[in-house]
């Protein structure tokens, strides 16, 4: 019988007494003491996982964005492909994790749904932030995190500066591309107005992709960004059904027919209304 394998006979290192070691790295005693359920109920912690996953996920896809508008506002278009292409595969892991969610039944989760009292996903700021960056600045929303100043400063942040999609009509801008209004506008925090003149521009640039090639890249990492993220909507609504059926949320929505409100938002309009015009 052959001995049991050592790695340190291969130079791994076993002592960590005054070394980081992975664990120090990542602060798990952290992350895995942060799962405190409120109930007995055994799904409760596929629940809050799950949702701590998510958050995790969603904190990276805004360092991503962030990153993306930057290079966008520099007129570095390449790293913001790589970025934004992150971004898509960052909500196809999200989208994936519905999967798991759903595996819990109605009757499982009517074991701990009282213990979540008013808490719901409506209140996620990360989420909030994700809209806003990318360009749905619905305002009234910046109600559910007006009790922390910090959360709301963060977001009002965001809607001081241009969007994701406002950064790229502007970038057309700066290359000779007519925009009409957006090319003047100085207001970041409300929802912007379809565009004639940004469908007119998206257009050119889809007759051209050869002489336009730079934006037309852009333009479809856009897409993708927002298809992984219109698929993340439609599977939300999906497991809200599959797990409640029509019962209000646990924030005072709807519930699924408020999600399904929010398939309807568009992030990036004139990009899909392109498509009818080629």
């Amino acid at each position: 019988m052959s001995k049991p394998y050592d790695p340190s006979a291969e130079g791994a290192q076993m002592s960590f007494q005054d070394r980081m070691s992975y664990s120090d790295y990542l602060h798990l005693e952290k992350v895995l003491e942060a799962q405190s359920p409120l109930s007995s109920a055994h799904d409760e912690m596929l629940f809050i996982i799950q949702h701590q996953t998510s958050e995790l996920w969603m904190k990276l896809a805004l360092h991503e964005i962030g990153a993306a508008i930057a290079s966008i506002r520099a007129d570095r278009l390449e790293p913001s492909f790589k970025m934004l292409t992150r971004v898509a595969r960052i909500f196809e892991q999200l989208n994936n994790a519905w999967d798991v969610l759903r595996t819990m039944t109605p009757s499982e989760y009517t074991e701990f749904r009282g213990s979540l009292g008013q808490s719901s996903g409506f209140q996620s700021w990360q989420y909030r932030a994700i809209e806003f960056t990318a360009g749905n600045r619905n305002l009234a929303m910046l109600r559910p995190h007006a009790h922390q100043p910090e959360l709301s400063g963060r977001l009002e942040a965001i809607l001081s500066q241009p969007s994701l999609y406002d950064e790229a009509i502007l970038l057309l801008s700066r290359n000779g591309f007519d925009v009409g209004p957006d090319a003047l506008r100085t207001d970041w925090r409300e929802t912007r107005v379809e565009s004639e003149e940004v469908l007119a521009a998206w257009q050119a640039i889809y007759l051209d992709p050869q002489r336009y090639w730079m934006f037309y890249e852009l333009a479809e990492k856009l897409v993708d960004f927002e298809d992984y993220f219109r698929r993340w909507r439609f599977n939300h609504v999906t497991t809200v059904e599959r797990i409640i059926g029509m019962k209000r949320g646990t924030g005072g929505t709807s519930g699924a027919s408020y999600l399904r409100k929010m398939l309807e938002v568009e992030l990036f309009p004139e990009l899909w209304k392109v498509r009818t015009r080629l």
